[in-house]
């Protein structure tokens, strides 16, 4: 038996992460899917969704207790209080395509096909309830750069009974959530969370750390739901983008909550500089998903398979090769550019890319 400090009964800490959720606020039912890929008890609102322990054991955890160690953990970090030099922009992107919905969720229900809501996944096209750090390492992608086998995901989005589903390559922002850009590292092999609650109130969704411009479509910005209507021209699509948490406790890939081993960046006292939290001091990238559906006009008939626009949440499970994740990471943060899927910032043509022309290690 693996030791888990912070483990409690797994019934009690179900109910108590059940009941604070339900405390938070109740979001009316989604429309019933008729799709034809949802059970029907995916349908219901929320049903098997509360983000509550994992009660089920796989190849990552085997004794099914919701805490999975990081080998080898973390020890010894502190947050570094540090001011680099100046520089804008510390990110790169990774541009990934959808790859397959499905009522699965390797993460809050791992080995359980169909218990989840819909989900629209992104990137390794081999992700389902039973995937682990294993199985996803090395697979088929989407994404540009076919070293990030990792899986990327978010509820589905419908209007009406028609599933709408981001067409071309999406932007994740890889970035620098603290102000030393030049103390992030690698996500280790498996780490794994769920950024916002399905169960999340209108005004949790608002408040959330992660919350960059809400919904937008044309000049309409900041709406917490969906807007009533969007502009219904071609160039016009419903966006979203939200921001992860971005420092690490070191010790976990992932949690009972898939949420506690990952913390946002704090302000450090009497500056403007973010900074790790003591307990969370391992600074990795920032994910930042920017999503766009097709889908403008009439939205009163917008819906996510989680609920309504403030139930959007996502979820990461890393499974990049390590040496190129690495070599993303102190290219384009680290080293304080722009870049590309490639690693290259055009700005800065002079510093090279971190990739070839396949978008492959050199």
């Amino acid at each position: 038996m693996r030791s888990s400090p912070r483990r409690l009964p797994a019934l009690l800490l179900g109910t108590a992460l059940l009941a604070s959720v339900l405390g938070v606020g109740t979001i009316a039912s989604a429309a019933t899917d008729t799709g034809g890929d949802t059970p029907a008890a995916a349908s219901a609102v929320h049903t098997g969704h509360a983000m509550a322990v994992s009660t089920q054991a796989s190849a990552d955890d085997p004794d099914g207790d919701g805490y999975i160690p990081a080998v080898p953990q973390v020890t010894g970090v502190t947050p570094s209080t540090a001011t680099p030099p100046a520089r804008y922009f510390h990110e790169f992107q990774a541009n990934c395509s959808v790859t397959h919905t499905a009522p699965d969720d390797p993460i809050v229900f791992p080995g359980q096909p169909g218990k989840s809501h819909d989900h629209t996944f992104m990137g390794n096209t081999s992700t389902n309830a039973n995937s682990t750090t294993a199985s996803l390492a090395g697979g088929a992608t989407t994404c540009k750069a076919p070293a990030d086998a990792s899986a990327y995901w978010m509820p589905s989005l419908y209007k009406g009974d028609q599933k709408i589903l981001p067409v071309g390559p999406q932007t994740i922002y890889y970035k620098a959530g603290v102000t030393d850009y030049t103390s992030v590292r690698p996500f280790p092999r498996g780490l794994r969370f769920v950024v916002g609650n399905p169960m999340q109130s209108a005004d949790d969704f608002r408040h959330l750390k992660g919350f960059v411009e809400g919904w937008e479509c044309g000049d309409s910005y900041f709406n917490i739901d969906f807007p009533a209507s969007c502009p219904d021209r071609a160039d016009v699509q419903l966006n979203i983008r939200f921001q992860a948490p971005s420092c690490w406790d070191g010790k976990y890939l992932d949690t009972p909550d898939h949420q506690s081993h990952m913390a946002y960046p704090v302000v450090k006292p009497g500056t403007n500089d973010n900074i790790c939290p003591a307990d969370h001091p391992v600074a990795v990238p920032m994910i930042e998903f920017k999503m766009a559906f097709p889908v403008n006009g009439d939205m009163s008939q917008v819906r996510l398979a989680s609920g309504r626009g403030y139930s959007f949440h996502y979820d990461f499970f890393n499974a990049w090769e390590d040496r190129t994740l690495k070599a993303m990471v102190d290219h384009c943060i680290v080293g304080g550019l722009q870049c590309d899927a490639r690693g290259y910032d055009q700005t800065h043509p002079e510093a090279g890319a971190a990739l070839n022309a396949d978008y492959r290690l050199p």
